[in-house]
């Protein structure tokens, strides 16, 4: 895992490019990123970064986080994530500072992560895709019904995982690759192409995506280098003659029989 940021939904917009396309995107606030305390493989077993991110009043916060934001010298926030970082890059932070948008580029990759909206109680056709049953030719009050779920008398029962109806929504999700648009380091702001789960306001977390991106190119297999027309191609060594076929021998006639045999 490597470096991200904390931070919350803005909402959608679109964006131009030079050639005139439309890209929708979606806006998201990484500001004020405090770093709240560095862990290292000599103190804690494994190095990572603790970062917090919005503001919390005084009264909402506990003694044991009060002690330990205070530590820190850091204003209290709203949301607290870690982020796992090699070694190397723990000498670049430090507690109390900031973390800004410049750690994305432009076409970078990021995975975002985030409570997705919640839809309350839904049939499975909403929550599964499931494809309705047919609207006439006999079909009676059972056009969106799951179906039947049961089994036979062995081993008579609805296994677990059983895809039915039930709460839509509302569980945290990810969406993986998706492309920087744009980095506004002046406000903060991130502009990634594509949705992100959660409603406008929620928190979110953005980090370098995961997930092997495919290189766009030719094949690595080099294809054999075509002989050009002006070259001279090498001269064919003569076939071997044909070796004639043996005259097939001449019978010899049979011996005229003897008179008074």
């Amino acid at each position: 895992m490597t470096l991200g940021l904390v931070g919350r939904k803005v909402g959608m917009t679109r964006v131009f490019t030079d050639d005139g396309d439309s890209l929708p995107v979606t806006v998201l606030d990484v500001s004020d990123n405090r770093v709240t305390q560095i862990k290292s493989g000599a103190t804690d077993g494994y190095s990572a970064v603790q970062v917090t991110f919005g503001k919390r009043r005084a009264s909402r916060v506990t003694k044991a986080a009060a002690g330990h934001l205070a530590k820190a010298a850091v204003e209290a926030g709203h949301v607290l994530r870690e982020f796992r970082v090699p070694e190397s890059e723990l000498a670049n932070l430090k507690v109390g500072g900031k973390i800004g948008v410049d750690i994305f580029k432009v076409g970078q990759k990021v995975d975002v992560s985030g409570m997705s909206q919640g839809k309350g109680f839904a049939g499975v056709i909403k929550r599964h895709h499931f494809s309705s049953n047919r609207a006439s030719h006999g079909n009676s009050i059972s056009h969106n019904k799951p179906g039947s779920t049961g089994m036979a008398q062995d081993p008579g029962r609805v296994f677990p995982g059983k895809r039915m109806a039930g709460h839509l929504g509302a569980a945290q999700r990810t969406m993986q690759g998706l492309e920087v648009v744009r980095v506004d380091a002046e406000r903060q702001l991130l502009l990634v192409k594509g949705s992100v789960p959660g409603s406008r306001g929620r928190d979110i977390v953005v980090r370098p995506t995961s997930k092997a991106t495919r290189v766009k190119g030719p094949s690595p297999k080099a294809a054999p280098a075509k002989a050009s027309q002006g070259a001279a191609q090498p001269a064919k060594a003569p076939a071997p003659a044909a070796k004639a076929a043996p005259a097939p021998a001449a019978k010899a006639a049979p011996a005229p029989a003897a008179k008074g045999a």
